[in-house]
């Protein structure tokens, strides 16, 4: 718990350095998309805090490539 903890206050930090500058310069797209990277970082880590596993995003590339790579090799 004292992980999750770290983690959200880490973000937390994170928003106050960086959220003011973004809104006072009306970067509306900016801030959406901070706001979404941040979220599923902290998402991530969170998880990996509470040592749940990650799954690797080379095994859905592999999972999709693999079949046309076959197609072309045979």
């Amino acid at each position: 718990m004292l992980k999750v903890i770290g983690i959200l206050l880490s973000a937390a930090a994170i928003l106050w350095m960086e959220v003011p500058p973004l809104l006072e310069k009306k970067y509306k797209k900016e801030l959406v998309v901070f706001s979404t990277l941040l979220t599923i970082g902290v998402g991530l880590s969170i998880a990996l805090g509470l040592g749940k596993t990650i799954p690797n995003p080379l095994d859905l590339l592999t999972l999709v490539f693999k079949p046309i790579h076959d197609v072309f090799v045979r």
